[in-house]
């Protein structure tokens, strides 16, 4: 089987028209390809969220990661893109969502693309891509312990965010959840009040929360690594993205 890869950063046109930086995988290969966004986590855009880009391609998709930091930091390492851009309030909803539609404007640009296009996203991003896909014509989306979706942030929270369930009814394609039971942001309460508002709406979605597990369970450079869970819910999602991607 033919498995090269092309990655590379490229410049691709986000919320208004800006060019911002992005992480681009995929597979050398004629297609037809499904497209993924993934969005970066708060800590921002770095060489792990990289890998999980490479790690799509890997998989068969083309994937792009955007620097959702790249105005406030241009260039800069991760960690002092992510504290700058807390230090202006984080990433604005309005432009987030822009930002997405032009990771998938170019998955859709590919020669190789199928047009169907997922987003995943984690920490931070989980709630991000709940909002992507409220928000744009998406054929899946990933939530990976997205706080605020459900629930507001503590008073010395470092970013604002507003809850998102009166977004809930403009969901436009299949969730899949993935959440840890010690998780605190979002809590296992907060996840129920999430579903309870995707099954008044007639949403497809399916929500798995792990035992053992608390948030950045994917996070193979954190404390919070949970290996086995991280494998399971890499199958989750690749199994979730088949369904909805592929073909």
């Amino acid at each position: 089987m033919y498995d090269a890869l092309l990655a590379e950063t490229i410049t691709l046109a986000g919320h208004d028209g800006d060019a911002i930086e992005a992480y681009t995988a995929r597979p050398l290969t004629p297609g037809p390809t499904g497209g993924v966004v993934v969005i970066h986590h708060m800590p921002g855009y770095d060489r792990a969220t990289k890998e999980i880009t490479r790690r799509f391609a890997a998989e068969g998709y083309a994937a792009v990661c955007p620097n959702l930091y790249s105005r406030e930091a241009p260039g800069a390492d991760p960690d002092d893109a992510a504290a700058a851009a807390r230090a202006r309030g984080g990433v604005p909803d309005a432009r987030l969502v822009g930002d997405v539609a032009g990771a998938a404007r170019y998955l859709r640009g590919l020669s190789s693309a199928n047009g169907r296009v997922g987003t995943i996203g984690y920490c931070s991003g989980g709630r991000q891509s709940f909002l992507a896909a409220c928000s744009l014509d998406l054929q899946a989306a990933v939530d990976c312990y997205g706080a605020f979706v459900a629930g507001r942030p503590p008073h010395d929270f470092p970013v604002p965010a507003e809850p998102l369930l009166h977004l809930t009814e403009n969901l436009s394609c299949p969730l899949l959840g993935l959440f840890g039971a010690e998780d605190q942001h979002p809590s296992p309460a907060e996840t129920a009040e999430l579903e309870e508002a995707l099954t008044a709406h007639r949403k497809t979605y399916e929500f798995h929360t792990y035992d053992g597990a608390g948030h950045a369970f994917f996070a193979v450079d954190r404390l919070s690594y949970r290996p086995q869970t991280a494998v399971e819910g890499w199958g989750r999602v690749l199994d979730f993205f088949g369904r909805h991607l592929a073909g």
